[in-house]
């Protein structure tokens, strides 16, 4: 059995990273496929590990625009998968072309919910997600199978797609192990203090729906209560979003004495801010699988959490929630873990477990297991 993947529209972030390490953990002779086609970006093709089953397959568009890479996908995509290939794999989630059977992956649930398309006002933002919603649906109603990552996705999506037709599976990413950490002990919110004060961090892209300055107005609230409190911020940014962030920056604390964003950085550097810090927040409205939470879960941090779509299917009871657009309430749930270090150490130590499930072994083994099962059904069919 032959198994070809689009990764034409994966070039960074978590899709980079699932595709490399899905193909890492993969021993896809198990399921009865021989050769596995990645077609990418030479950016892209340069992440996936050497395995004599995996063939990269480079074509000069697919390092080239947007528009330039959809061409591709509808002009050469299904001649090459008809000569090569016995079934489609779509991470990305969009296809528009005619080859059957084809798996799909959703790894992004904003394009279906208007709610948080609307923060993007009048923008050419809100018109492409929503240009993606149409597509997604499309694809995803002629799949012949779909991964979801979370069931609160799963459900949320198929209320607004319909019913779909293809075999549906909740199949999460798995995590990669430099992030796992057993918890520390937790120490009386009395022994911070101004010169070492308890550091929340936050990792994530800065984005109109992750609510970064709501959470820096909360610091400041508790700053003004005379709690011992910092908080550093680290991620790549849209620059409306980081102008406003600025702003708010600017307005609270124009010194940088307490509130510290840091830009991106590395992936694989990550487990050190998160070893340095005594707490965890994380404020998004919109996710489809929270990554970094489940990073900061492994790495063995209490975590105070939005209230909001698949967060508290993955954190379950392991934390503290807040309304990510309530600065108060944000406070709020931040003092209330501050201030009792039995509960810090309960929730840390509960997440750490609950996180231990989450791995790529497991991701692996279960999507090409979806994708076998998909391809030999396929054949029954035709013959």
């Amino acid at each position: 059995m032959r198994l070809g993947i689009d990764a034409s529209n994966i070039r960074a972030g978590g899709g980079l990273t699932h595709l490399a390490e899905l193909m890492r953990a993969a021993n896809p002779v198990d399921f009865g496929i021989e050769r596995v086609i990645v077609w990418g970006g030479r950016q892209t093709l340069s992440h996936l590990p050497e395995r004599s089953w995996l063939q990269p397959s480079h074509d000069p568009l697919l390092d080239g625009s947007a528009t330039q890479r959809v061409l591709w996908q509808q002009t050469r995509l299904t001649a090459l998968a008809t000569r090569n290939c016995d079934i489609l794999f779509f991470p990305g989630g969009r296809y528009t072309g005619g080859f059957k059977p084809f798996v799909a992956m959703s790894q992004n649930f904003l394009p279906f919910d208007p709610e948080e398309r609307r923060r993007y006002g009048l923008s050419l933002t809100r018109l492409r997600l929503h240009l993606l919603e149409r597509g997604q649906t499309t694809t995803f109603r002629n799949a012949a199978g779909m991964i979801f990552l979370t069931e609160t996705v799963s459900r949320e999506i198929k209320r607004r797609t319909g019913p779909l037709q293809g075999e549906v599976r909740i199949i999460p990413h798995g995590l990669t192990e430099i992030f796992r950490s057993q918890p520390r002990s937790q120490r009386a919110l009395s022994s911070y203090s101004s010169t070492r004060p308890f550091k929340w961090l936050y990792v994530s892209i800065v984005d109109v729906y992750k609510h970064q300055w709501e959470v820096a107005k909360a610091i400041a609230s508790l700053r003004q209560q005379g709690l011992p409190v910092a908080l550093d911020m680290i991620g790549p940014a849209y620059p409306a979003a980081l102008r406003h962030l600025k702003q708010v920056i600017e307005g609270i604390d124009p010194d940088n004495t307490f509130i510290n964003y840091l830009g991106a950085v590395p992936h694989r550097e990550l487990p050190g801010y998160y070893h340095q810090a005594d707490g965890f927040a994380f404020a998004s409205s919109c996710e489809s699988l929270p990554n970094v939470l489940v990073e900061a879960m492994a790495g063995g941090l209490p975590i105070a959490c939005a209230a909001r779509g698949p967060m508290p299917e993955v954190l379950g009871e392991e934390g503290v929630y807040f309304d990510p657009e309530q600065p108060e309430n944000i406070a709020s749930a931040l003092r209330r873990l501050m201030e009792d270090a039995d509960l810090r150490e309960r929730c840390a130590w509960s997440a750490y477990e609950r996180a231990q499930s989450f791995s790529w072994e497991r991701c692996a083994r279960e999507t090409f297991s979806l994708l076998a099962d998909v391809a030999q059904t396929s054949c029954r069919n035709v013959a």
